[in-house]
């Protein structure tokens, strides 16, 4: 059954939809946004026909950065970024996980030179779905579930 949704239009800003349900707590640290003195609008398990279940973020008078979007890419592969201004979408677009990464996350190999020198990390996007990425300095692979935002 699909339930009609009631929550603030915003005038200004970005609204982060089809993010994976329970991601978009994750959403609000990486963008900083519990910091944010602006309307901050999360919608939580909303009904999705492609994905079941999925959050919302909706974020008055802030528009995202690239390395945002690229950082968004890591967490919510799936996401769609609306821009607002005047109370109307101005532009809509997916986001794209980069096919290289440098300095968004950390190597999760523990003797990797980015883990003991500072070094900006660097990786290769493997796959998107699953996403996969390889460390450019041990070539160790590894999945999103396993990913350390910086």
């Amino acid at each position: 059954m699909m339930r009609e949704y009631k929550v603030y239009r915003i005038e200004n800003g970005t609204v982060i939809d089809h993010i994976p349900h329970w991601n978009s707590l994750k959403v609000l640290d990486l963008l900083g946004l519990r910091q944010c003195h602006d309307l901050v609008t999360l919608g939580i398990g909303l009904d999705s026909k492609d994905m079941g279940r999925k959050d919302l973020v909706k974020v008055e008078n802030r528009e995202l950065s690239e390395e945002e979007m690229d950082k968004l890419a890591l967490v919510a592969p799936q996401a769609t970024i609306n821009l607002i201004r005047n109370s109307e979408r101005t532009s809509k677009h997916k986001v794209r996980v980069p096919d290289h990464i440098r300095g968004l996350v950390r190597c999760p190999n523990s003797g990797c030179i980015t883990r003991h020198e500072y070094v900006p990390t660097r990786f290769d996007t493997i796959s998107r779905d699953p996403l996969e990425l390889r460390c450019y300095y041990c070539n160790v692979q590894f999945r999103s579930d396993e990913l350390e935002l910086l």
